[in-house]
């Protein structure tokens, strides 16, 4: 029967993952995953929810209930815009926000938006997976841009640029990038605006870790130098408050966002109605500035305990960064070592990571792998790298060995 069927061509570029089958294996209670990037849900304001969730029915559930505006509820997204002027330096209001089904759906609305078969998407390298999923359906071309621990090498972004033809966006991650936790300087912020501006480029910049900052200051938002209403900027509530809400925004240019919206429209009308409601009276009620520091305390030590596990454990040959901030290690190994298959002697130790190849839009990369240390609790940190690095020892000495 299904081989009669005629789906439709962009079916034939989204393939199962490999790699997510093997994950499935996580669900069991005793693997110790560093392998999906979420939130502890230890933080979650469970009983504070469940009173306002209570009350919002009680209070104004015919409404809450019914269909609502596309853009999203008013007094959230004057909230938003609000806290986003106070922390980017921008200048936003409500009629600049956009409310998704978290940030996710703000990238499958940029795929739509942007763009035809064929253009191309400069990225990171690596990249986010999420984003090279969302806008794989749409059949463009990735190239990836040189990127260090500053970010995107502006000398090689300008010669793409140059000699490219139909770049229709760059999409970056610069706070504490997904998968490998780096931050990108101001200069490269700037820089990058202004060589949107002078090839008439779109950036899309996705901000999911920007509030998870453990030390040092804080860099102004990519969208804080855009003058031309070229940037586009995703943020969400997943990282910081709950993503079971799947609550996010697109921030974007009068012009662009109409068309978000009227994407939205054919896509599902609108983001819940009662989430939004639920979201804006804890917001009004409580102080998630106080929220977000304690989050990150909890994550920095976590991040510390990781870090020196690593240091503890890690043979010679694998390098690794420590973040500022975020959710996520970036685990560099010996040339020749095969994350993919390292993953499958891992999983057997009852460990799990994501290996770092996907997230290389073009592949070719196998030797590295993410690791997130925001959702187990230390002690199983502290075992679970103990493992790992075993695991990574007994593959460098058979690559030694020639086996």
């Amino acid at each position: 029967m299904t081989d009669s069927l005629r789906f439709a061509a962009r079916m034939e570029s989204i393939k199962a993952s490999e790699i997510r089958e093997l994950l499935k294996l996580t669900e069991r209670p005793d693997m110790i995953s560093f392998a999906g990037g979420l939130p502890n849900p230890k933080l979650f304001p469970v009983q504070a929810l469940e009173s306002l969730s209570a009350r919002v029915i009680r209070d104004c559930g015919r409404q809450a209930l019914q269909y609502a505006a596309t853009e999203g509820y008013g007094p959230l997204r004057d909230k938003i815009a609000r806290r986003m002027n106070r922390k980017l330096d921008v200048n936003v209001t409500a009629a600049n926000l956009l409310i998704t089904s978290g940030s996710q759906q703000g990238l499958d609305l940029t795929g739509k938006a942007f763009l035809d078969e064929g253009d191309v998407v400069l990225c990171e390298s690596p990249s986010y997976l999420g984003a090279i999923q969302a806008f794989t359906p749409y059949r463009p071309t990735f190239i990836e841009v040189d990127t260090d621990s500053d970010g995107m090498n502006p000398d090689h972004l300008r010669q793409l640029l140059q000699t490219v033809r139909n770049v229709k966006l760059i999409y970056v991650v610069p706070d504490f990038q997904n998968p490998t936790g780096r931050c990108w300087s101001r200069e490269r912020r700037e820089r990058l605006v202004r060589l949107a501006d002078e090839f008439n480029v779109i950036v899309v910049e996705d901000h999911p870790y920007g509030d998870l900052r453990f030390e040092g200051e804080p860099q102004p938002s990519v969208l804080s130098f855009d003058r031309e209403g070229r940037v586009v900027h995703l943020g969400t509530f997943s990282k910081t408050f709950c993503p079971g809400y799947r609550i996010g925004w697109t921030a974007a240019s009068p012009e662009v966002l109409n068309k978000y919206v009227l994407l939205k429209q054919a896509t599902d009308l609108h983001t819940s109605n009662v989430g939004q409601r639920v979201i804006d009276s804890y917001l009004e009620e409580n102080d998630l500035e106080n929220d977000i520091a304690a989050i990150t305390d909890v994550y920095r030590r976590q991040r510390d305990v990781m870090f020196e596990s690593l240091a503890e454990h890690m043979p010679e040959g694998v390098s690794y960064e420590k973040p500022s901030g975020g959710l996520f290690a970036w685990v560099e190994l010996p040339e020749g070592m095969d994350a993919r298959k390292l993953l499958v002697r891992s999983l057997e130790e009852n460990v799990a990571f994501v290996p770092g190849g996907a997230f290389y839009p073009n592949g070719g990369r196998e030797n590295a792998m993410r690791l997130n240390f925001s959702t187990m609790d230390e002690p199983r940190i502290r075992e679970g790298i103990r493992r790992l690095a075993g695991v990574v020892r007994a593959a460098a000495a058979g690559i030694g060995s020639g086996a």
